[in-house]
């Protein structure tokens, strides 16, 4: 089976670059091509002759689990319609890419049609059950050290809502004195945050043992006795297998992960009073509509307007 390469991606991967797109942006759209690419090798056609029927079925190569990932294992679930209309939305700007740079291109990008999404009800988690998810590092890990580390990480990511890879590439001159902190958020868009005095308190308890380093990542890797790898970062994948321990080990139903911590922040925010132009610029978020999600996603703040303004409540 021929390996298809698709044309001028050098050249696109440039033009990311040269419009400030974030490492992250480029990592995750070299993984979508990819998986486009495995899906050109699988059906044995080049790229300069897809068309239009090629597109229909690359959509319906998503929405199944036969699609390869870009390691070429077979796909474990099901792709959501929104990781399937980013996949899409890929091609559709490599597309308009090559349209630009006057390179052929076998199809319009507007020919990509994206899928319709679900409206899912956002399940959040009691507040009590986050505390606990939060503080379970203490309980669970039996390296202090890393132990410290986690504790501070969730701590952080509850105290601030910032993106898990907003974490794990944090710098530490980016905390000021009083707990201000400084984010190059997605989109290298710039936004500040601020640490509670009780996160603050968990991080000066990590940075106490952290000891010194060369890295420039606050959050850093230890392997075996405590020594630390001074090259390396905290994976994301690290991270995410972590809180799906401690949520195991709590017995906790409801699947909070790193981005549940940071809608939990949003929501108990909201339900504390906190506006939702606010709430905005403390997450990053570009669209309104998007902050507005997360606001009305509590069952019990819902049930407490409906309670409180209700014209025949008695």
């Amino acid at each position: 089976m021929q390996k298809i390469q698709l044309p001028y991606l050098d050249d696109f991967f440039l033009n990311l670059q040269t419009n400030n797109r974030s490492e992250e942006t480029l990592y995750n759209y070299e993984r979508d091509l990819e998986v486009f690419q495995n899906f050109l090798r699988e059906i044995n056609i080049d790229f300069e002759k897809i068309n239009k029927k090629t597109i229909l079925n690359y959509k319906a190569y998503l929405t199944s689990q036969d699609r390869e990932t870009p390691r070429f294992q077979k796909g474990k679930k099901r792709l959501s319609s929104y990781s399937i209309n980013r996949m899409l939305s890929v091609v559709r700007s490599y597309l308009k890419f090559l349209i630009d740079m006057d390179y052929k291109a076998p199809v319009s990008p507007e020919a990509i049609g994206l899928v319709k999404t679900e409206r899912k009800h956002p399940r959040v988690s009691e507040f009590e059950e986050i505390v606990k998810l939060i503080e379970s590092p203490t309980q669970f890990e039996k390296n202090n050290v890393i132990a410290l580390r986690n504790r501070a990480m969730l701590e952080m990511l509850f105290s601030t809502g910032m993106r898990i890879s907003e974490l794990i590439n944090f710098r530490k001159e980016r905390i000021d004195k009083t707990g201000r902190v400084f984010i190059m958020g997605k989109g290298r868009k710039e936004r500040f945050v601020y640490l509670t005095p009780r996160a603050k308190k968990h991080l000066k308890n990590y940075l106490e043992v952290r000891g010194t380093t060369k890295s420039p990542h606050l959050f850093i890797p230890y392997r075996g006795k405590n020594i630390r790898d001074k090259n390396k970062k905290i994976s994301p994948n690290y991270l995410q297998e972590k809180v799906k321990r401690y949520r195991e080990l709590l017995g906790l139903n409801i699947p909070i992960s790193c981005h549940g911590i940071r809608h939990g922040f949003a929501t108990y925010m909201a339900e504390s009073g906190a506006s939702v132009a606010a709430l905005q610029i403390l997450l990053g978020h570009e669209s309104l509509d998007t902050t507005t999600r997360y606001v009305n996603a509590s069952d019990r703040f819902a049930e407490k307007i409906h309670r409180k303004y209700h014209p025949l409540k008695e």
